[in-house]
């Protein structure tokens, strides 16, 4: 069994803006110690699987009984689902039904028609997540992200709060005002996001759309927002191989440029995004976590977003860890998803 105190060692947790306090889920269950949950302890997934829902067929995987309480983890960019290949085992173990997809222009998912604009704004992404949960029967589910993922989730917890059990979120509130987003930042800021500004330019899509300098920008990306995680090649190589569907390029280009107000969203989502841009506060129960050594990470031990929560609430910063959190530190990451399920 893993005990609190565990984590805290293992991985340099500390808690603040504690309201959930005394409230706290089963701790994980591993081979008997935390080291059982070190990060690299599972290679892969079991067989993968498929789904049509909405515009995808969406490939996904899927551990755990299937009556058990639904938890769905969604990753970021450049990642894919090999961020949860430790998490997710951890919480099957725990009783829980743990789906971990592919999003939009990544790994087996596919888009169903060629005519589909590869769109890659946020609410478009989230209602994929909507019909995955649509297609799969899952009614409500614990939603868990970072990158690409906590901003899914935290949309669909804001706006659509009844298939939302309850949320946790790396980097806390990532809902994207396109407004703010004209606004520039100070200089070392803007400096980490130097590949979005390359996104937005002709020679960001070529290298994208070419195999070996997509693979060599991807990979410099994890060593420079994850510094102290020791990864190895058969690990990136995992999860480079998802950069290789025929959309990676498009939509990983279109969503950068649309955050940036480069490139357009569609009609249909319009309703959506001017709901986002009130920058709409969440109810559910929510955890959320800084990675310490991520770049990204705002000063402040989460006081930046603190006041876009408004239900039962903890923030969590896991010293030493960098942005891919739930595979530098997949013990913590999955107590954080059993802790806010137990509320």
């Amino acid at each position: 069994m893993i005990n609190r105190r565990g984590f805290g060692t293992a991985v340099g947790v500390s808690a603040a803006a504690v309201s959930l306090t005394g409230v706290r889920g089963p701790q994980i269950a591993s081979a008997a110690t935390a080291a059982a949950a070190a990060p690299g302890t599972h290679a892969a997934f079991p067989q993968l699987k498929q789904i049509r829902a909405g515009l995808l067929n969406v490939g996904y995987a899927e551990l755990g009984p299937a009556h058990g309480p639904a938890v769905i983890c969604l990753h970021g960019w450049p990642y894919d689902i090999h961020s949860y290949v430790d998490v997710a085992p951890m919480l099957a173990e725990a009783g829980y039904r743990v789906v971990v997809p592919y999003l939009r222009g990544h790994g087996t998912t596919r888009f169903l028609s060629e005519r589909t604009f590869r769109n890659a704004q946020q609410s478009a992404i989230a209602l994929d997540i909507i019909a995955l949960m649509d297609a799969l029967k899952i009614e409500k589910a614990v939603l868990a992200g970072f990158d690409w993922g906590s901003r899914t989730a935290d949309i669909i917890a804001a706006l659509w709060p009844d298939r939302c059990k309850a949320l946790v979120s790396v980097s806390g509130y990532l809902i994207t005002n396109l407004e703010a987003n004209l606004k520039p930042l100070s200089a070392s800021a803007e400096h980490t996001w130097w590949y979005q500004y390359y996104f937005a330019t002709e020679r960001g899509r070529l290298a994208m759309e070419d195999k070996t300098l997509r693979h060599d920008l991807t990979r410099l990306v994890w060593e420079t927002v994850s510094p102290t995680w020791d990864f190895d090649d058969a690990t990136f190589e995992r999860t480079a191989a998802a950069f290789d569907n025929p959309d990676y390029a498009a939509v990983v280009i279109h969503n950068y440029r649309w955050r940036l107000g480069l490139a357009d969203g569609e009609h249909r989502y319009d309703a959506l995004e001017r709901r986002l841009a009130t920058r709409p506060v969440i109810e559910v129960p929510t955890i959320t976590l800084d990675p310490e050594r991520d770049p990204f990470t705002a000063p402040g031990n989460g006081a930046s977003y603190r006041d876009r929560f408004t239900g039962a609430y903890e923030h969590r910063t896991l010293m030493g860890i960098g942005h891919n959190l739930p595979q530098e530190a997949p013990a913590a990451f999955a107590q954080a998803v059993v802790d806010v399920s137990h509320i």
